[in-house]
């Protein structure tokens, strides 16, 4: 079954979904680029493992930003010994906020035979966009490597949530962004802001000079990805998606999801 929605489906922003999500969206972005890309070209995944936070309920996810404690009887237990009475005090227990490993994959076209990057596609993620993670910071020296570098860089940002990666002038508020930043024209960047009731963008692919872009279906991507991860199977639609939305788009989604009989 396809999306609901004619652009990027919110509810896979879940975390129980998100990262099967990711990994196949970089494996989508890679095979249609294949497709594509002249012979002196090729698009592999990188694969990289940040440290997310582990899922603690059971239906959705709740992450540990608050004690949950538990308090043992109140009696004290005594210790008897031969010669002492020690007094035990009874403890509490309580969660501390775990972290696991996740392998995500960026895209990359190199330049068959020596290998050279040519572009880079960063899919973000939320750890990318928490402020204060480790991988926030990791993920923003790469991005200063690849911007300082002569590879072209595209990211894809298809999280409302979390912190966008800084620009220098503002750009259009929206729920999702592409931006691509060509080798031959840094420091200006090409910005697609997408609302959730619009379609994503085709995006163009730079290459080497003098080759031509490469056109990227960022939409068809996305959806073929929908179907082949039988989404509509474990999504209810009934449900508000995470996070939480603004009123426009909380309105938009009720209407969008009535008139699909999802409501």
């Amino acid at each position: 079954m396809p999306s609901p929605f004619p652009g990027m489906d919110p509810y896979l922003e879940a975390p129980e979904i998100w990262v099967d999500f990711h990994s196949r969206l970089a494996e989508g972005i890679s095979s249609d680029l294949n497709r594509k890309l002249p012979a002196r070209y090729v698009a592999r995944l990188s694969p990289r493992v940040v440290y997310e936070f582990v899922e603690i309920a059971e239906a959705r996810g709740i992450r540990p930003d608050i004690g949950v404690y538990e308090t043992q009887p109140s009696e004290q237990v005594e210790a008897m010994t031969a010669t002492t009475v020690a007094t035990v005090t009874a403890p509490v227990t309580s969660l501390v906020a775990l972290e696991e490993p996740v392998r995500l994959f960026s895209v990359e076209i190199r330049e068959v035979g020596t290998m050279r990057l040519v572009t880079a596609i960063e899919i973000l993620s939320p750890a990318n966009k928490r402020s204060g993670h480790e991988a926030r910071e990791e993920y923003l020296e790469k991005r200063r490597s690849l911007l300082r570098s002569s590879a072209h860089l595209i990211e894809v940002d298809l999280l409302r949530s979390g912190e966008r990666m800084p620009l220098e002038k503002p750009v259009p508020k929206a729920a999702y962004y592409i931006v691509l930043s060509r080798v031959q024209k840094r420091p200006v960047v090409e910005v697609w802001p997408v609302q959730i009731w619009e379609k994503l963008p085709t995006v163009p692919v730079p290459l080497l000079h003098p080759d031509p872009d490469v056109l990227l279906d960022l939409n068809g991507v996305v959806a073929s990805v929908y179907e082949r991860g039988a989404y509509d199977r474990i999504i209810d639609y009934r449900q508000p998606p995470p996070p939480p939305l603004t009123d426009e788009e909380a309105q938009w989604i009720d209407r969008w999801l009535r008139e699909k009989g999802l409501r």
